[in-house]
């Protein structure tokens, strides 16, 4: 039967946390609040978690799961290299709604889907999502929601769509802001951007010169 805590809460926030991260690490997944929208999560090195969070989703391998970490250099441990511009936009933009496509290090054992040698790496801006990724260390995270339908911005609907599928819930209140994080491709020699959020295209022009678009 799935938990559900209430982090605003104290103790439960604690409890919360330290269950959550149990799971993780025992395949399970958990639902958590981000800066963006609710995530479902699961550990990014078990192959059958990240299989049960597509199953969840009723995602297929076609879009790989993005990653999430706690600090930065979790980030740079799963990446060949942050790149020309990635180390100036990384500085910035993280904690935030700024998600990088890196090359993926090739030494790493993992399965997020079919993602070409590469990796989709954000560091969130939300205390109960550092919080947690601190003591599980890199999560496959996508939106906590069934595909096709919207993103989760309570807990209540992430619940509502994902029941039992998810083993602990992790209330933050209502997300304050339910942009998605912009999408930047720094695999190429210009950095593209492929989706437009919450950090608009032209802070990131200011840093990087020139920058194509998917318009």
């Amino acid at each position: 039967m799935s938990r559900r805590y209430d982090c605003a809460n104290q103790d439960e926030r604690t409890g919360g946390l330290t269950d959550a991260a149990s799971a993780v690490r025992k395949g399970e997944l958990v639902v958590l609040p981000t800066d963006t929208v609710y995530g479902i999560g699961a550990d990014a090195f078990t192959a059958s978690a990240v299989n049960m969070l597509m199953e969840a989703k009723g995602r297929g391998r076609d879009t790989p799961l993005p990653v999430l970490v706690g600090t930065v250099r979790a980030a740079n441990a799963l990446v060949e290299s942050l790149g020309t511009y990635g180390q100036d936009l990384v500085d910035t933009f993280w904690p935030g709604p700024l998600t990088l496509i890196l090359r993926a290090n090739r030494s790493l054992s993992w399965d997020l889907g079919d993602s070409k040698g590469t990796v989709a790496v954000r560091m969130p801006l939300h205390p109960v999502a550092l919080d947690l990724l601190k003591e599980t260390g890199p999560m496959a995270v996508s939106s906590a929601n069934r595909t096709g339908n919207p993103p989760a911005k309570t807990v209540d609907q992430a619940q509502e769509q994902l029941g039992e599928s998810v083993a602990v819930y992790l209330d933050g209140g209502p997300c304050d802001d339910n942009v998605p994080s912009t999408i930047v491709d720094l695999t190429t020699a210009v950095p593209r951007v492929l989706r437009t959020g919450a950090i608009p295209t032209d802070k990131i022009r200011n840093l990087v010169g020139y920058l194509a678009t998917e318009e």
